[in-house]
């Protein structure tokens, strides 16, 4: 099925008077595969490894510790009715598997590079299949150091608040980006391969990201803005054929932050992750460069302007191509004390909406830790949920 009409195609024609107009055509006008259907809910959580959130809870355990940890996990999700893990494999520039493309996770062992002495993920895929759980590689693209991190900043990384980033204006890093997923989907029986929301970070206040040279190198007519979305386009479009190339069967899934742009729809207010990311999700989905879409929905149902299920139904009003809406659900706001703290009846009214909104194949639950110590109940209120 082709994207755009012939009104699109003729003006982009018209429009076309130098190469980067021309690569535009190709970006905008390429043809949607078609994304095979789902034969279940898709009912997933989060398992975070970074700064050791969710697993392993500490760096100094020892390989069947870490192991105990995760089937325990396993067994808890598929007890509770739950059918997916996005497990982070790459949570820094580094791997939670034996890579030749990148080091072992410091969040492993304590030290970066260090074996822990078996293959956490093909330990993690065999035990969720077992389970009847998907397994499906959740990848940091472009971060290189967390700030919770001790080992140095990894080699052509910039320095941009207290964290490390890769450029994703330099070619060279979006193709070792794809490299590494492809490794994983090629020696891996993986589910599906999925990338959280950070492609270029967030802002630290009025401090620009620290790109100069790759822009420097740029002969096109974009705004840097738009230079900046281009290159995030390119990469998860080259993501989605590459890994289709690899493996047809495998999904590949994005969790961009809830918000396309403040004012879609109307009442929605918020963080421009258009604008402050350069993050074009809305064109990910329509282009059919994804198998599904996650929007982070971490928003109370009655908070108006950011209406978890007004959000819900916009996005998939956008889905014209039906891949999919998996909206993220914060399971970490419950009963937490703070200012944004929500009652565990929160979680069950939003379960409730996903599971009866046409267009809606499933959810994943932020994170695997609240689940575990079930704070507030929520782990039951998610059991009796999906009964």
């Amino acid at each position: 099925m082709l994207v755009c009409s012939l009104r699109e195609l003729r003006l982009a024609h018209w429009k076309a008077a130098t190469a980067v107009a021309a690569l535009h055509i190709v970006l905008a006008c390429t043809t949607v595969p078609p994304r095979a259907e789902r034969t279940r809910e898709l009912r997933g959580v989060w398992v975070a490894t970074v700064n050791n959130l969710d697993w392993p809870s500490r760096r100094d355990l020892t390989p069947d510790e870490q192991r105990r940890e995760l089937t325990a996990m396993f067994d808890r999700f598929a007890a509770l009715g739950l059918n997916a893990v996005f497990l982070q494999v790459r949570p820094a520039a580094d791997a939670i598997y034996p890579s030749a493309l990148e080091p072992w996770s410091e969040f492993l062992s304590g030290e970066k590079g260090r074996d822990p002495g078996y293959d956490p993920l093909a330990f993690a895929i065999t035990e969720a299949h077992a389970r009847g759980l998907e397994l499906h590689a959740w990848f940091n693209p472009f971060r290189a150091r967390h700030s919770s991190q001790t080992s140095p900043m990894p080699d052509g990384a910039l320095t941009y608040g207290d964290l490390g980033w890769f450029d994703p204006g330099d070619e060279d890093v979006r193709r070792k980006t794809i490299a590494v997923v492809v490794d994983v989907v090629k020696r891996y029986d993986v589910d599906g391969v999925h990338l959280d929301d950070y492609f270029y970070p967030y802002p630290v206040g009025a401090t620009d990201f620290p790109d100069d040279q790759s822009w420097s190198r740029y002969r096109g007519d974009l705004t840097r803005a738009e230079w900046r979305r281009d290159n995030v386009n390119r990469f998860v479009r080259d993501l989605h054929h590459a890994v289709k190339a690899a493996r047809p069967g495998v999904e590949v899934g994005i969790s961009p932050f809830g918000i396309w742009r403040p004012g879609h729809p109307s009442q929605i207010r918020g963080f421009d992750a258009y604008e402050g990311i350069y993050a074009d999700s809305r064109l990910w989905l329509q282009r059919g460069w994804v198998d599904y879409l996650a929007p982070q929905l971490y928003w109370p149902i009655d908070k108006r302007e950011q209406s978890f299920p007004v959000l819900l139904r916009w996005w998939i009003a956008q889905d014209r191509h039906r891949r999919g809406i998996v909206p993220g659900i914060s399971i970490a706001r419950v009963a937490t004390g703070r200012a944004n703290s929500i009652p565990p009846e929160e979680i069950a009214r939003q379960l409730a909406l996903v599971r009866h909104q046409r267009g809606a194949i499933g959810f994943i639950l932020f994170s695997a830790r609240t689940l575990m110590e079930n704070r507030g109940g929520v782990a039951d209120v998610v059991a009796e949920s999906l009964r």
